[in-house]
C-alpha cells in the first residue's frame, strides 16, 4: 500500500513532517498542557524538537508511514501531529495510535477528525491499531473511541508515565 504524502479531511490537510517543522513541534511539546498526561513527551529546546522531528522522518523511511502534520485547509498554522508508530505491546507489533495538539484548538473535534482519517486510512493494513491513553485524560479517550477504538482492558500496561490505558481497534 502506497502511503500518501497528505490525508485531507472536510477539514484538516495532514502532511508528512519536514525538517521546519521543529518550531511548531517545540511549541505544542514545550506547552505544559499539552504534555500533562505524558510529562516524559515535554521538550524544552529547539535541538530536542529538531532531535524529534528528525526520529519521525526516520520512521517514514523505514516504514513508509508514521506521524502527520496537521493543519486546517488552506492555512499555515500548524495545530499539532497525529499518525502512526510501529511499536511492541506485550511482545507483538502494533501500531500506535498517536495524536498532541495544540490546546488553543482543543475541542473542536480536531483531534478526533485527524485520529479518525489516520484509523481510516491504517484499516487496509491488517495490523493492530492501539492507542495508549492515561486513565485521567478523558479527552484522549474520548478522541480514542470516536476515531473506532474501543477500550482493551487487558492490554493495560505501565509506560514511562505511568499506567496506560489501552484502546484497539475492533
Amino acid at each position: 500500500m502506497t502511503t500518501p504524502d497528505e490525508l485531507v479531511t472536510t477539514r484538516l490537510s495532514l502532511r508528512r513532517p519536514e525538517s521546519g517543522d521543529a518550531a511548531a513541534v517545540l511549541a505544542v511539546h514545550s506547552d505544559p498542557r499539552a504534555c500533562a498526561h505524558n510529562p516524559a513527551d515535554a521538550l524544552t529546546t529547539p535541538a530536542e524538537a529538531e532531535e524529534l522531528v528528525g526520529r519521525w522522518q526516520d520512521h517514514w523511511r523505514r516504514f513508509g508511514f508514521g506521524y502527520w502534520v496537521v493543519r486546517r485547509r488552506g492555512t499555515l498554522p500548524v495545530l499539532g501531529f497525529c499518525g502512526l508508530k510501529r511499536m511492541a505491546l506485550h511482545g507483538e507489533p502494533v501500531l500506535n495510535l498517536f495524536y498532541r495538539f495544540d490546546p488553543a484548538c482543543w475541542g473542536d473535534g480536531i483531534a478526533s477528525e485527524a485520529a479518525t482519517e489516520v484509523v481510516r486510512w491504517a484499516a487496509p493494513l491488517g495490523e493492530t491499531v492501539v492507542a495508549r491513553v492515561r486513565p485521567a485524560n478523558t479527552a484522549s479517550q474520548r478522541v480514542a473511541v470516536r476515531a473506532g477504538l474501543t477500550r482493551a482492558e487487558h492490554l493495560d500496561e505501565h509506560g514511562q508515565d505511568g499506567l496506560d490505558w489501552l484502546y484497539t481497534l475492533a
